[in-house]
């Protein structure tokens, strides 16, 4: 995508010895191609995550939703409205408690995520390039324990609040 797909390894560190480096990379990579994929899906990735756990679990309300994703709700709400506005989600009381919402996916919402999931994959393909497919699938799989670990170990750590202080320059707001 730029030049810094050249970039070679600092000249003081030899491979292995900066596991925070090899993380904050591919993070970065994942980030620029899969924004790219997702530009027009409302909120690209965030938007992407949203529509994927409505229609892939079963989340009972706009609440649970939020605790699901660690996602502040007042973010969430407007998120929400966006792709509701898209016609990609819709919000129906919930009917064993009329004053919750549940968040449920439109066809079209259900298409537009199949085709979103698709680009996705292929972007991730094109980041993780370097490795042999089986090393592709044993990257996702430890990278998605580890994930899941981080989070039983610490439920409210916001993913998003964490790739945007990975992402953002030391001298800008989020780090």
């Amino acid at each position: 995508m730029s030049d810094a797909d050249d970039c070679e390894l600092p000249a003081d560190r030899t491979r292995g010895s900066n596991f925070g480096w090899s993380l904050g990379m591919v993070l970065r990579r994942w980030h620029d191609y899969v924004e790219e994929a997702l530009k027009d899906l409302p909120h690209g990735s965030r938007g992407y995550h949203i529509l994927a756990v409505v229609v892939h679990e079963d989340v009972p309300t706009q609440g649970a939703l939020a605790s699901r994703l660690v996602i502040d709700r007042s973010v969430l709400t407007y998120v929400i409205d966006d792709l509701e506005n898209a016609g990609l989600i819709e919000r129906r009381l919930d009917p064993r408690d009329r004053r919750a919402r549940r968040i449920v996916a439109t066809d079209n919402g259900r298409t537009v995520l199949a085709d979103a999931e698709r680009r996705v994959a292929h972007a991730e393909d094109h980041v993780l390039g370097g490795l042999p497919e089986p090393e592709r699938a044993t990257f996702r799989e430890f990278a998605e324990r580890a994930a899941e670990a981080i989070q039983a170990a610490a439920p409210g750590t916001d993913p998003c609040a964490a790739v945007t202080d990975v992402l953002s320059p030391p001298d800008q707001p989020g780090r």
